[in-house]
């Protein structure tokens, strides 16, 4: 393999594990990296029942299982990073990313994304949970799915964890390391283990208080 084509192969690498250059390409890369995401998701949708809108990126290092009755949606222009996981029901709307080792199991219900949600790299949301009785191993257990809904300008942090049954409203942060088993409000901004409400984004960060957040003042001053 020549100079020219080494530097190729090291630019599909580049873009996999940081898709969000893909949106930002120099026209002379465009083409080639156009034709070359073209096979990546034809042969996904030959392969798996995945339904992929216009615009998109997707690794080849991303595993993508959809089985039928476990579709995949990815809306227009969303990425999914290498080494992500995404296993169906799972539905991304428009402008959705995953970035590298996400994982993401709809269990029965599935997942649902909003438009323009950020995920953050080994972030973990599994839309399923076993039981706990003590007279059989937890092998045996019963599997329950209620599924995951994350709203509209979601930013979750890096190896957060959301559990089933939880909602994430519009606009609302999730810290990194959270881990989430109850559900977020709009506008809110939730961290620690298990995750409890820090502020809201709606509020201006201020210095001195811990995170930069402190609660609005009661007589409305600014």
């Amino acid at each position: 393999m020549d100079l020219q084509a080494q530097r190729r192969q090291q630019h599909k690498l580049r873009l996999s594990w940081m898709p969000w250059l893909y949106f930002v390409l120099k026209p002379r890369h465009r083409e080639w990296a156009e034709a070359w995401q073209r096979e990546v998701q034809d042969r996904l949708r030959e392969l798996e029942t995945v339904e992929i809108a216009e615009g998109c990126f997707i690794a080849p290092e991303a595993r993508i299982f959809a089985e039928p009755g476990r579709t995949v949606r990815i809306g227009p222009g969303c990425s999914i990073a290498a080494d992500a996981f995404v296993h169906g029901p799972v539905v991304l709307e428009s402008r959705v990313s995953l970035n590298a080792r996400v994982s993401l199991d709809g269990g029965t219900v599935g997942i649902r994304i909003g438009d323009g949600t950020r995920i953050a790299s080994g972030a973990a949301l599994y839309a399923f949970d076993h039981g706990l009785a003590p007279d059989r191993p937890v092998r045996d257990q019963p599997v329950t799915s209620k599924g995951i809904v994350i709203g509209q300008d979601v930013w979750v942090g890096a190896n957060a964890g959301i559990t089933d049954g939880v909602t994430v409203g519009d606009h609302a942060v999730v810290g990194m390391g959270a881990v989430v088993t109850r559900d977020v409000p709009a506008w809110g901004i939730v961290g620690g283990s298990p995750a409890r409400l820090l502020g809201d984004r709606r509020h201006r960060p201020r210095s001195g208080m811990p995170g930069g957040w402190e609660p609005p003042d009661p007589e409305g001053n600014p």
